[in-house]
């Protein structure tokens, strides 16, 4: 078993804009949705996503703070198999539009017409606890 870092395993992310996010539902049951990380793939254990303030994803969080993150990468050059990553983590509620200008992408437009002044946008960032990797040679974890 590998021991890699969080800054090597964040370069085998690289690629990476997709995550499902899951959280708890308040029937205890588990509920994945795909988020995108905007092109923010420099993973340093904190990952940001845009959401509506009235989803059941802002709910699930209010109610249950603890999130999973699954992230799978593309193959590999030369055949080397994809990366799997399994995070583990705290979300935090943002609701700061200063907050929201700091991960702001243009293509987030598409789905907040106003940009960071569409009423009830809210701002999901996910704090890594653990993070669980296999990539077909290595795996291993990282507590964060």
């Amino acid at each position: 078993m590998s021991k890699l870092t969080l800054k090597d395993l964040s370069k085998k992310m690289a690629d990476i804009d997709f995550a499902m996010l899951t959280t708890k539902t308040k029937l205890g049951q588990l509920s994945a949705r795909p988020m995108s990380n905007n092109g923010e793939v420099d993973f340093d254990g904190d990952s940001y996503y845009f959401t509506w303030e009235d989803s059941r994803m802002t709910t699930d969080i209010e109610r249950d703070k603890l999130v999973g993150l699954t992230f799978t990468g593309s193959k590999g050059l030369l055949g080397k198999p994809p990366i799997f990553v399994s995070v583990e983590g705290e979300a935090e509620l943002i609701r700061d539009k200063a907050a929201f200008a700091d991960h702001w992408k243009k293509e987030l437009d598409h789905w907040f017409k106003d940009g960071i002044d569409t009423p009830g946008v809210t701002m999901i960032m996910v704090r890594a606890t653990r993070v669980h990797y296999w990539d077909g040679e290595d795996q291993g974890e990282l507590v964060v």
